[in-house]
């Protein structure tokens, strides 16, 4: 670890991680979008996590969600663990585009869900939260007969406005803005960057060079060596 990058983490005091599929993978969750992820082997991907899917062909939606996107083995490595660490320390916000449960099994307290939650499983019918574990046994609602669904943000739903309002702020209020595990080309996540305080230090983490619209530090490494390197 640089002693300016760590000099960096030591000084600021809101930093907030953007993050992506990358910080998953060291848990054994792929990275969807990678040459051998879910999007490349079926063309079809985006419309099965549609919301029109979902409401046309709800038996192959279910399917679908628990065949490709469940993984219940997976825990959390050293990057959800020393970014839930800062959280704890009421010194960062994580925003993340994933949707596996890593960071709240990990403990982190400013947590921004962007893209929703597998985890979090809801009836489309009466809107009451019941346990995944329910969900994986029927996605039906044993109450009323409705449709259970994770609460994740669907192709063709929009993020829901308290989470992008927060997001916002935290970016707005950040002097150390981290990238981790993400191109940053999914929208409207990408768009944060625009939302930066333009006094934030921006560094990216990542194995592969990103090409960023905002000045920013490019650290091209494995995450996971670089967090365990942190101290926090």
């Amino acid at each position: 670890m640089e002693q300016e990058i760590q000099h960096l983490f030591d000084q600021a005091k809101h930093i907030v991680f953007l993050t992506g599929a990358g910080v998953s993978t060291a848990s054994g969750i792929p990275d969807f979008r990678s040459a051998n992820g879910l999007y490349t082997q079926d063309k079809n991907a985006e419309y099965y996590l549609s919301h029109r899917y979902f409401a046309t062909d709800p038996d192959g939606f279910y399917n679908f969600c628990k065949k490709n996107l469940y993984f219940p083995d997976a825990k959390p490595n050293v990057i959800h663990e020393k970014q839930a660490a800062l959280t704890q320390q009421d010194r960062a916000t994580v925003i993340t585009q994933n949707i596996d449960n890593l960071y709240e099994e990990a403990g982190a307290t400013h947590l921004i869900d962007f893209h929703g939650n597998l985890y979090h499983v809801y009836c489309e019918k009466c809107k009451e939260s019941v346990p995944v574990a329910d969900y994986l046994k029927s996605r039906i609602h044993a109450k009323d007969g409705g449709p259970l669904r994770p609460d994740i943000v669907l192709y063709d739903e929009g993020i829901k406005q308290d989470d992008v309002i927060n997001s916002v702020r935290a970016m707005q209020t950040a002097d150390l803005i981290v990238i981790v595990g993400t191109s940053m080309k999914v929208y409207p996540f990408a768009g944060l960057l625009q939302y930066g305080n333009p006094a934030a230090q921006v560094l990216a983490i990542n194995q592969q060079k990103l090409d960023l619209p905002v000045k920013f530090t490019m650290v091209q490494t494995d995450a996971t060596k670089f967090f365990a390197e942190l101290n926090v």
